[in-house]
């Protein structure tokens, strides 16, 4: 690697996990995406930067205070950076919202504050408030002689300024948003048309003396909002005698306390109390604070009411019938026949509920082994999965209680599954299952066949709904065997078993990833027809990242599909001029890992649970599987191929980090990847794109001697 190229070949993850956040703020303010939709996507935006903050920034916070000298320095300066970025999006959000106001107000549609009221509406929000609210309020005045209030960091608070007989008191409290909803509708003004909306905290302004009863003689009540963000890290035990659930219930509890790592304000909250909280909830020079607007927690926006027609919202495409499947006895029958690839969310989910419920009843079926990262609150498939074991199967479920976020509801699940006799295993210490995995066994004559599920996403109907994701459904028994291998893998982490079809973390991923590089590198040298195609949420490892560069500076083709993070900088002469990158952000989340490599004309097509992040390819239990069947490759190409021609959703990502949306010719047809794969889905014909090269394109001298 060019020594001069060495400072733009790395994009720290966490500044490029900031630019894809940037992405879904351009969404919320494209006036072609309808209004509503628009308003949720801020939503989107504010839940994206909690989470970031509590994992990402609480990382880099734990290595900037307890690394080495010479290292903690660079943290440090990454925090700085964070915040002058996170900063500068907040601006943006702010101003992006007044806009998405203002366009709702075009609409007859009203968002006000309590200064906004007239007599009939503040009539209207005190009887409201003494209905609804006040009971559900629990205000805690501050004091120094007791300890501050510990501040759940998924709600906002009201940080509140008492005035009374020349004595300031300050008090908190809590906005109930989790028994009442955010935005509640109130009558319009006397002789005036349109739908008002006000904010949970705006009526309680409004009702701010009554909170506090008449205990004090108030001169004057102002209330703030403010929100604090805490390190998400668990920190699990080490009592022998604690079972692994007890220790998981112990750290949730830790995390309520955990350390601040970002405070957010309203701006206009006076000096005295601003200083007065800071001090007294401990925020240090590493946190980070940060002042805002008068509204936080806005993923609350994230269900934000369409209260005008349709077209103000988005249209929900129709789901897309199977006829395969539809036209066979059973979903186990037609597997026998061809192997099966489902597209979520263009087909529907409930297939994969079918194969459970059909195994559950089936008297052949012997066992259902399944993996469960993340579930519905109300899941069909668990259901499947107890109603299989009162028919009498065998059924074993692995549930990952390290699922960020989903820990709690995950221990309530075992409980459950176990309580239905299910045979629960909570996982492998020191990786989190991840991978997609059913294996159902069925006796067929003498012998057991296996009935495969290899995914990219969980088994959630809910997350179904928005996130694209394959399943891949198979009879092929070389590939079930090796899914029954996984789950014994999981069991019995001491055995070693042997992989020739899958690639499993933390296994075999890297080496297979690595050689197939290596392959394409190879084939260019021979002046093969090469090309590596790499679509997935995160690209952050390091070696990988190494071995990408080295592939295009022997004439590689590259053409990476990045939804998030992505440290490879694309284009940089001399380094990764044969790299082009784009990340696709639209109404539905862009979730599946797909690899192609060209292979000297006999491309390898594989998808995967696993994220190129060195977490997932040395820590957690993934699997990435080929796909065989030659027509489902051509449905994986072409669905890629429509993806890469996107011109209107595709982002560039570059060195400059711009989010620039990819330039298209005015002759050029609009291609909007979402609409276009439902298409061609529905329709099985692909639309004109254009021929992609996969010739080897040195570089360098090489290059020069080839041309001469």
């Amino acid at each position: 690697m060019a020594e001069s190229n060495t400072d733009k070949a790395w994009i720290a993850k966490e500044l490029s996990w900031l630019s894809f956040n940037d992405r879904v703020l351009q969404e919320a303010a494209d006036p072609s995406v309808p209004i509503i939709q628009r308003i949720r996507y801020l939503g989107i935006f504010s839940n994206n930067l909690d989470e970031f903050f509590r994992v990402r920034v609480a990382d880099v916070r734990r290595l900037a205070a307890f690394s080495t000298p010479s290292k903690q320095e660079e943290y440090k300066q990454l925090l700085e950076e964070i915040r002058q970025k996170v900063l500068k999006l907040q601006h943006r959000f702010e101003s992006t919202y007044n806009a998405n106001l203002k366009e709702l107000r075009r609409r007859k549609i009203y968002v006000i504050n309590e200064k906004q009221l007239d007599d009939s509406q503040i009539e209207y929000v005190r009887n409201y408030f003494h209905a609804h609210i006040q009971q559900e309020l629990v205000p805690i005045v501050l004091d120094e002689a007791n300890p501050m209030p510990e501040l759940n960091d998924a709600s906002i608070y009201l940080a509140i300024k008492l005035s009374y007989q020349g004595q300031t008191r300050f008090a908190l409290l809590e906005v109930p948003t989790t028994r009442i909803e955010r935005f509640v509708r109130i009558p319009g003004r006397n002789g005036k048309k349109g739908k008002v909306l006000i904010a949970l905290e705006n009526m309680i302004r409004v009702c701010l003396p009554q909170v506090f009863r008449g205990v004090f003689p108030l001169d004057s009540a102002e209330a703030y909002t403010i929100k604090l963000t805490r390190d998400a890290e668990l920190e699990l035990g080490e009592e022998v005698t604690q079972t692994f659930v007890e220790k998981m219930t112990q750290s949730l509890k830790r995390r309520r306390k955990g350390d601040p790592v970002r405070f957010v304000y309203d701006a206009q909250m006076p000096n005295d109390m601003l200083e007065y909280l800071v001090r007294r909830l401990g925020l240090g020079r590493l946190d980070s604070m940060i002042p805002g607007g008068r509204y936080h927690n806005s993923k609350d926006f994230m269900r934000f009411p369409n209260l005008g027609p349709a077209y103000l919202d988005s249209k929900s495409l129709p789901k897309i019938r199977v006829p395969e499947i539809d036209a066979a006895d059973n979903i186990l029958s037609c597997m026998r026949e061809r192997d099966l690839l489902l597209f979520y969310p263009y087909h529907s989910f409930d297939y994969l509920t079918d194969l459970l419920k059909t195994a559950a009843i089936d008297p052949a079926v012997k066992s259902i082994r399944i993996s469960l990262y993340r579930v519905a609150s109300n899941s069909h498939v668990v259901d499947a999965l107890l109603n299989a074991v009162a028919n009498h199967k065998e059924v074993t479920v692995v549930v990952e209680l390290q699922a960020r976020f989903d820990e709690e509801a995950n221990i309530a699940l075992s409980q459950r599954l176990t309580d239905g006799g299910v045979n629960v295993i909570l996982g492998v210490p020191g990786l989190k299952v991840h991978s997609k995995l059913i294996s159902i066994s069925r006796q067929e004559g003498s012998v057991q066949k296996y009935y495969s599920h290899v995914g990219t996403g969980n088994f959630n109907e809910k997350t179904a709904e928005v996130y694209t994701d394959f399943s891949l459904l198979t009879y092929d028994q070389a590939i079930g065997d090796e899914v029954a291998k996984v789950f014994d893998f999981i069991a019995y982490t001491y055995k070693r078993h042997n992989f020739q079809h899958l690639a499993v973390s933390p296994l075999n991923s890297r080496d297979r990833v690595i050689e197939n590089v290596q392959a394409e590198i190879d084939a260019a040298k021979r002046g093969d027809e090469c090309g590596i195609t790499l679509k997935c949420n995160n690209l952050v490892d390091r070696e990988l990242v190494d071995k990408l560069y080295e592939a295009s500076q022997a004439g590689v083709p590259i053409r990476l599909i990045v939804r998030g993070m992505c440290s490879l900088v694309p284009g940089v002469k001399g380094l990764s001029e044969n790299i082009e990158a784009i990340s696709i952000v639209d109404g539905f989340l862009e979730h599946p890992r797909v690899y192609i490599f060209r292979n000297s004309g006999k491309p390898r097509y594989f998808i995967s649970s696993a994220d190129l992040m060195t977490r997932n390819i040395d820590f957690r239990v993934e699997v990435t599987c080929p796909i065989y069947s030659p027509e489902l490759q051509q449905r994986i190409q072409s669905i890629i191929d429509i993806q890469w021609a996107d011109n209107v959703k595709a982002r560039l990502i570059d060195p400059s980090q711009t989010n620039a949306f990819r330039p298209r010719k005015k002759s050029a047809p609009k291609v909007r990847s979402q609409l276009q794969i439902h298409s061609y889905l529905e329709s099985g014909k692909l639309p004109r794109l254009a021929k992609l090269d996969y010739k080897a394109r040195p570089q360098g001298k090489k290059a020069k001697k080839k041309r001469s």
